[in-house]
């Protein structure tokens, strides 16, 4: 559910960038979404088609560049890509990481006419 809130930023960027162009119209949005945003793109799809109904962004097509997600060891600071829901550095075995991409998200470019 906190898609909604999500495409509704998405929205309320692209209007503001849009107004301050001057553009009569939004063609397309292009979003980066790390693997680790918990983002699912059929929901912002699905949302942003009933918010940006009635705006210059109607029609707009969205554009979703997903990002692998990489961690760091803490301890030996080794980076790896995890598998699926284990996060163990695969080098010292240790659990202390932290995300260091993948947690990304961000309106990357805005087309406009």
């Amino acid at each position: 559910m906190h898609e909604l809130s999500v495409t509704q930023s998405i929205l309320d960027i692209s209007l503001r960038h849009a107004k301050e162009a001057g553009a009569k119209q939004i063609t397309a949005i292009n979003l980066v979404i790390g693997e680790f945003a918990s983002i699912v793109d059929d929901s912002v799809q699905f949302y942003w088609d009933l918010l940006a109904d009635g705006t210059i962004a109607q029609g707009a097509q969205l554009h979703f560049e997903r990002i692998r997600g990489e961690m760091t060891c803490t301890n030996c600071k080794h980076s790896f890509h995890p598998k699926e829901t284990d996060f163990t550095c695969p080098n010292c075995e240790s659990q202390f990481v932290q995300i260091t991409k993948g947690d990304e998200f961000r309106v990357d470019s805005i087309d406009v006419e």
